[in-house]
């Protein structure tokens, strides 16, 4: 009797284990599959109409993007909110500039990130502030995007169309709720994205720590600045906002500030400025 009640843990085991296999072989087979199948022609013509920075790209990265928004597409559910209806041109437009971030590195295509609720425009979000006297109280606000530590990215459609449309004034607001996506990989918002060793980690902060520091000099003393306002609210903004600027202003970006254009080119892995 003892002895088949160990064949049985034995055989609950080797179940276990097998599983544990066969969830992460199934998907590499799957993906596998997606990578072989052709880039759909209404796909492409979407791609060009509704992302002007995809013409730009040098044919290489272009052909890395399309890989890339079908295994997005095929993996990563859409639910429209408040009557939105979900297309391929939603699908596409998305993923397209979420995954720029995302090319030429290994990574995978944001493993944390479980839905994307997509309203049709403008949608209200509630936050808690401390008034004179120091006590909490909800305001709500009219937010264009929202980037949540438990895998959801939240968008107004209007929102992306005209954060992809104009491609060179540095605010997309796709490119700043998915670096806040990257941020959150670890679990939480800190402005510091994963950066595979220790020492890059140095860098990083000695780098981002100056710049947040002259910009919120820069606001207090009245100056224009590249950034602007919200990158100085916090780190994790400061991050996403400098993303936003660093692939639709390379240029003035890697004029005005070298070394912060040097970090995000080294974490990117690209350089927007060949586009």
């Amino acid at each position: 009797m003892a002895s088949m009640g160990a064949t049985i843990l034995v055989l609950l085991a080797l179940a276990a284990l097998l599983a544990l296999w066969a969830g992460p072989a199934r998907r590499a087979w799957r993906r596998r599959q997606i990578a072989r199948q052709p880039f759909p022609a209404e796909w492409r013509r979407l791609l060009r109409q509704r992302v002007p920075a995809f013409r730009r790209m040098p044919p290489d990265l272009q052909a890395q993007l399309r890989k890339r928004i079908q295994l997005f597409v095929a993996e990563k559910p859409f639910i429209g909110c408040a009557g939105m209806r979900i297309t391929d041109e939603v699908r596409v437009t998305v993923a397209a500039l979420a995954c720029m971030l995302i090319l030429n590195r290994p990574a995978d295509v944001f493993p944390a990130l479980r839905e994307i609720l997509v309203y049709p425009g403008a949608f209200a979000a509630s936050r808690s502030v401390a008034d004179e006297a120091g006590l909490q109280r909800d305001v709500r606000h009219a937010m264009a995007g929202e980037s949540w530590t438990r895998g959801q990215v939240i968008l107004s459609w209007q929102d992306v169309l005209e954060g992809a449309a104009i491609a060179d004034d540095g605010r997309n607001v796709v490119l700043h709720e998915f670096a806040h996506q990257l941020d959150h990989e670890k679990g939480y918002a800190s402005g510091v994205p994963f950066l595979g060793h220790r020492r890059a980690y140095a860098h990083w902060a000695a780098v981002f720590q100056a710049e947040f520091d002259t910009l919120r000099a820069a606001i207090a003393s009245g100056q224009a600045t590249l950034l602007g306002d919200y990158a100085a609210t916090d780190p994790a903004e400061f991050f996403a906002v400098a993303t936003e600027v660093f692939f639709e202003q390379a240029q003035l970006l890697a004029q005005r500030h070298p070394a912060l254009f040097a970090a995000l080119r080294g974490y990117y892995q690209l350089d927007p400025r060949d586009w």
